[in-house]
């Protein structure tokens, strides 16, 4: 039985490989909103995925009618709080859940025959949760670089607005001087606005995007003070003074966390681990003979 397990996946596995290349190299006629989806983000995919992505688009729509409206919605939303890691999409991620879940499906029974059961769980447990483990990674990941970034933009900002830049100017400039999240996120915006979108709606997409305090920080301000004509230099200024001093509160917040923390790891590991040292030491530096103790 476990012979013809592994001839099933030996099979199986050389059957992917010829498809993948197969789909990789032929100009197959997909749905529209599926080639966008493979195009969108290509450079930023590397080789393995977008091979994962070829193999696994055409179950995608199948994936997608399985997981429901509200799942698209919810797991949407997340890739973009995540920011499109590797050019990711709704469409790439039902790809990849289809090739992971097929795989990871495989190695269970496999291994399963084979009465390796925490190997096989190991393996569903890859073909489930896999993707949404990198989505979960890379909105931590996003969420704290934009934090760290928009305190020194907002700063930024106030100055080249002081000198008598207009507000759409002045973002326009100092956002081509960043790179990274923050940056991604105020092009949207711009562009959002060039194509005719009003400010605020643009700025209400930027919070909807970011799950972050701070950018709806940045966002109601600068709503408000256009709604009270307050002057922006001096709301950027005291926004940045305010994220500074959040981020100062939520560093004492996780250090106090860490404490106990760090005294659970001591007193559970290291404290057992050092008195068994100095007892071993005590004894076997006192000249005691084992010999009369054991009665050998």
């Amino acid at each position: 039985m476990i012979a013809v397990g592994l001839a099933l996946l030996a099979a199986v596995s050389v059957w992917g490989v010829f498809a993948g290349l197969r789909m990789y190299r032929a100009e197959a006629k997909l749905p529209s909103d599926l080639v966008l989806a493979l195009e969108v983000g290509s450079t930023r995919t590397g080789a393995v995925d977008s091979l994962i992505d070829r193999m696994g688009m055409r179950y995608a729509p199948a994936v997608l009618r399985l997981m429901g409206p509200k799942q698209v919605a919810k797991y949407r939303r997340k890739i973009d709080l995540a920011g499109n890691p590797g050019g990711l999409t709704i469409n790439r991620y039902a790809a990849r859940r289809a090739v992971y879940g097929f795989l990871g499906a495989l190695g269970f029974l496999v291994f399963l025959l084979r009465g390796q059961i925490l190997v096989a769980l190991l393996l569903l447990a890859f073909g489930a949760f896999w993707t949404e483990v990198g989505i979960w990674s890379a909105i931590r990941v996003r969420k704290d670089v934009i934090e760290r970034t928009l305190p020194d933009f907002l700063d930024v900002l106030a100055v080249v607005v002081s000198a008598g830049l207009g507000f759409r100017q002045a973002l326009d400039r100092v956002a081509s001087k960043y790179e990274g999240p923050w940056a991604d996120e105020l092009r949207i915006t711009l562009r959002q606005m060039d194509l005719g979108m009003s400010r605020r709606q643009a700025f209400a997409e930027l919070r909807r995007r970011n799950d972050s305090e701070q950018v709806a920080m940045f966002v109601t301000a600068l709503q408000q003070g256009e709604e009270l004509g307050a002057p922006i230099v001096d709301t950027l200024v005291s926004l940045a003074k305010d994220m500074r001093r959040t981020d100062a509160q939520n560093a004492r917040r996780k250090a106090a966390r860490a404490v106990p923390k760090a005294t659970l790891m001591i007193t559970t590991f290291m404290v057992p681990a050092t008195m068994l040292l100095l007892a071993a030491g005590l004894l076997l530096g006192s000249g005691t003979d084992f010999g009369t103790i054991t009665g050998k």
